[in-house]
C-alpha cells in the first residue's frame, strides 16, 4: 500500500469535519490548514528510479488523505493527477470525498463510465448527509464505489443506496471531545449490508463508545484494535 498526497490543506464542509484529524495535526505543527498547497509528492506516481522503474510500487494507493481530492482549490491541478492515474494502470487509486456533488465537474474528458483503477469513497455521517450525498453517488459513473460512515454520528439508513456499492466502512470519532458512537448504530448498518450482500468493515470505535447502555472512554491507540476484536466484519459473496 502506498500513500499519495498531491496537495495538503482542507476546509471544513460538514458536521463530520468538527474534529478533523487534518486540522488537529496541522494545529499542533502551527500549519494553516486553510491554505491548500501542492506538496513535494505531487508527481510521486510517475517518478522513476535510475533503472527506469517507478519509485512508487504497484498496488493500492491511498490518495489525497491530507485533503479532499475534489476540493475546489485544486481544480487547476487535478487534470495532471488524472493523467498520472491513467498512466499507472498497475495501481488502484482510492480516495475519500465529502464533496461528491462536485464529482462530474472534476472528472477528465475520457472518464466515460469510470477508470477501472479508481475507487471512490463517499463519506456520510448522519441521515441528512446520507440522503443528499448517496442519492447523487448512486447516479455517478464510477466503476468501484464505497461508502465511509466515519465518524458516524447517529443511526443511519443507507440500505436504499447500497446497489453497486462494494464496501461500507463504519467508525467513530477520535478526539477528547468526540461525539459518542453507539454500537447499535454500527450493527444496524452491518445488517443493512448483509441484506444487500455488500461487504462491511467496522474500522474503529469512537473515543466515547456506547455498548450495552454503558459509555466507555477508549484511548486512540486502541480504537482500531477494539473494532477488530468485535469480529463483525462481513465479506460479500460474489455472484457467479
Amino acid at each position: 500500500m502506498a500513500v499519495w498526497n498531491p496537495w495538503r490543506g482542507c476546509k471544513k464542509c460538514s458536521e463530520g469535519c468538527l474534529h478533523c484529524y487534518i486540522h488537529k495535526g496541522d494545529a499542533k505543527r502551527g500549519v494553516d490548514t486553510g491554505k491548500i498547497l501542492k506538496t513535494k509528492d505531487f508527481n510521486k506516481p510517475t517518478e522513476r528510479l535510475k533503472n527506469g522503474n517507478y519509485k512508487m510500487k504497484s498496488g493500492l494507493v491511498y490518495t489525497c488523505f491530507s485533503s479532499d481530492f475534489l476540493i475546489e482549490e485544486a481544480d487547476s491541478w487535478r487534470d495532471e493527477c488524472w493523467q498520472m492515474i491513467k498512466q499507472r494502470q498497475d495501481c488502484t487509486f482510492l480516495f475519500l470525498t465529502k464533496r461528491i456533488d462536485r464529482f462530474m465537474e472534476c472528472i477528465p474528458s475520457d472518464w466515460g463510465d469510470g477508470y477501472h483503477n479508481v475507487v471512490v469513497c463517499c463519506t456520510v455521517e448522519n441521515q441528512s448527509k446520507a440522503d443528499y450525498k448517496l442519492k447523487i453517488f448512486s447516479q455517478l459513473p464510477i466503476k468501484h464505489k464505497c461508502i465511509t460512515a466515519q465518524p458516524l454520528l447517529e443511526q443511519v439508513n443507507i440500505e436504499p443506496y447500497l446497489h453497486n456499492i462494494e464496501l461500507v466502512v463504519v467508525g467513530g470519532e477520535s478526539d477528547y471531545y468526540a461525539r459518542p458512537l453507539n454500537y447499535l448504530w454500527v450493527l444496524d448498518i452491518r445488517e443493512q449490508c448483509i441484506r444487500k450482500n455488500v461487504s462491511f468493515e467496522f474500522r474503529q470505535c469512537g473515543t466515547h463508545f456506547i455498548k450495552d447502555g454503558k459509555i466507555y472512554k477508549l484511548q486512540t491507540k486502541d480504537l482500531c484494535s477494539q473494532a477488530r476484536k468485535a469480529g463483525i466484519n462481513f465479506k460479500a459473496v460474489k455472484e457467479l
